[in-house]
């Protein structure tokens, strides 16, 4: 595997924030101990790695979940889906699907949304825009490491992605379920770092 500096080169890489939302992990989040999870170490990381990639010239792209009021598009094959709606979740734009606002968005930063799926990559436009920008090097982060996060590792890695995993940059629960997968199944598909490791080499 190449080191790091060549993984983080700017230009080569981008950060991606994956369902970082008001109604995910935010004030109007639903399942609150996820919420609590990425408050406490995630949320700040991620900011700090948004702040000096933009400084570097680093690609940013956050992906986010929404949810139409009637629900069409969405999917409701699975528990979760389930468990979600009947807890109220809000992924409405203007409310609860936003960005959290201590992340942005800043102009130079791309948005991209979906209606359904359990990650940011299968079926929608992110693999596209990625090659568009040159990109061949994911630096993933937001939640859940339950669900999307894997989702998202295993789909980059299929369509040919190197794959950074600023460990605390993501979050499951419980937490120590999470550093098992985290150890024992992301490690063998992705290079997991940390947060400061990534700083290192985009403030060099």
């Amino acid at each position: 595997m190449p080191d790091l500096d060549e993984l983080l080169r700017p230009g080569a890489c981008a950060l991606v924030t994956q369902e970082c939302q008001v109604g995910v992990i935010g004030a109007k989040a639903v399942l609150r101990d996820l919420a609590d999870a990425a408050s406490a170490t995630a949320i700040p990381n991620i900011a700090r790695l948004l702040d000096a990639a933009r400084a570097s010239g680093v690609d940013v792209v956050h992906c986010l979940a929404l949810r139409r009021p009637d629900g069409r598009g969405a999917n409701t094959n699975a528990r979760l889906f389930g468990a979600t709606t009947k807890l109220g979740i809000d992924l409405l734009p203007g409310g609860g699907g936003d960005l959290l606002p201590e992340l942005g968005p800043e102009p130079s930063d791309v948005v991209l949304t979906r209606l359904h799926g359990i990650g940011p990559m299968g079926g929608t436009d992110l693999d596209a825009v990625l090659r568009n920008l040159g990109v061949t090097t994911i630096v993933g982060t937001g939640v859940s490491v339950n669900v999307a996060i894997v989702n998202f590792v295993m789909d980059a890695v299929n369509l040919g992605y190197r794959f950074v995993l600023p460990r605390d940059a993501v979050a499951g629960v419980p937490a120590d379920y999470a550093d098992a997968v985290v150890d024992n199944t992301l490690s063998l598909l992705a290079t997991v770092t940390t947060t400061d490791e990534v700083l290192s080499r985009w403030r060099r």
